[in-house]
């Protein structure tokens, strides 16, 4: 039974959750303030998903998010959230979340973006026939779950993971935004396109020398990204 973290401080949106997760067969731990759900997720260490409403008493949720980030990347990370501005959206992203959904929501969004992201959580943490990728300085380990440069471990999240695994698998080949989306949040993703943009972002500040002049992960305009491999 997966195990997932919900922290909300309004009693009657956190109940709605809970209810609906539990009919779908998921585990559920509550939180209604920030460092309550940093305590949670020590005292629970196999949490799965972690759903993070932004404005919660003490800590707000981007702080949380962070604070889960520094330790561990295997968790995956949705922010709950009235705010809608694209800055807010951008900005959860970019401290480590996975996704975002905008309140008001239906049940039915959200469990297919939990169903969604588990599933990348998942496939990050299980192992593949092929067990490893080299890719100029860098080195994937499906086993351990290890992207390195150089020999100098990177930390991924899960679906940074998933991305740079499928940019590696089709290395030198332009992948459109819709085929990136497709394979990594998969075909029932119903939210902003632009999540695999500030995705890109963020793996280029951890990967590339010159973020702004990337040599591996480049832009092909009017297409999408590909991975630049050696020889090319």
């Amino acid at each position: 039974m997966s195990k997932v973290l919900i922290l909300e401080d309004e009693e009657s949106i956190r109940s709605f959750i809970v209810i609906n997760l539990k009919r779908n067969g998921f585990e559920v731990i509550e939180a209604a303030e920030g460092n309550e759900a940093l305590a949670k997720l020590q005292s629970v260490p196999d949490i799965d998903i972690a759903l993070l409403d932004v404005m919660v008493p003490g800590i707000d949720g981007f702080e949380v998010c962070r604070r889960i980030r520094e330790t561990n990347e295997r968790i995956g990370i949705i922010f709950l959230t009235a705010k809608v501005q694209e800055q807010d959206k951008v900005y959860a992203l970019s401290v480590g979340a996975d996704d975002h959904v905008s309140k008001p929501f239906s049940p039915t969004e959200l469990i297919a973006r939990i169903q969604s992201l588990l599933r990348r959580v998942n496939v990050y943490r299980e192992s593949s026939a092929k067990v490893s990728f080299t890719s100029g300085p860098f080195t994937l380990d499906l086993i351990s779950k290890q992207f390195k440069k150089n020999g100098l471990l990177i930390e991924l999240t899960p679906t940074e993971f998933s991305l740079i695994q499928y940019f590696l698998e089709q290395e030198n080949t332009p992948l459109s935004r819709d085929l990136l989306l497709d394979h990594v949040w998969g075909k029932e993703y119903m939210g902003d396109p632009k999540i695999v943009d500030v995705n890109i972002r963020r793996l280029r500040q951890k990967i590339e020398n010159n973020p702004s002049e990337p040599a591996f992960l480049q832009t092909v305009w009017g297409h999408g990204y590909k991975w630049k491999g050696e020889g090319q």
